[in-house]
């Protein structure tokens, strides 16, 4: 493998930024492909303010490290915060990973496309951390 090159890695950056403005648009449409609020009627109203919370909120994160991953990708790949976030992001994505075997057991396409979503995620943001 050739060494790595800022540039090799702003690449890579910005396809975090797509990674991460996709399921942020993904989210947002939760509303609709879910049905929220009218099928989360059988809940109480503290978990259907969780899930809805939580969502807007992670919208929220994904539209931010995109945004980050566009405006400063030198300082995601030589300071020891960006580092951490591309990390933590790794991790983040990871931990989807995972949940979706533990939690999300569903044999259906549109399942099992997500789930490499979620494995490529975790390998984006990792690609920075192993070649920079």
């Amino acid at each position: 493998m050739p060494p790595a090159t800022p540039g090799r890695s702003a690449d890579v950056l910005v396809l975090c930024a797509l990674h991460s403005f996709g399921f942020a648009a993904f989210h947002a449409l939760f509303w609709r492909l879910f049905g929220w609020p009218a099928t989360l009627r059988d809940t109480t109203l503290a978990n259907r303010a969780i899930v809805q919370i939580a969502n807007v909120q992670l919208i929220l994160v994904f539209v931010a490290i995109g945004t980050l991953c566009l405006a400063f990708p030198r300082q995601f790949t030589s300071t020891s915060l960006g580092k951490a976030l591309l990390a933590s992001m790794s991790l983040f994505w990871l931990t989807r990973l995972v949940g979706q075997f533990v939690w999300l057991r569903i044999d259906r396409p549109l399942v099992h496309v997500l789930t490499g979503l979620f494995a490529v995620g975790a390998v984006l943001f990792a690609i920075p951390l192993l070649v920079g």
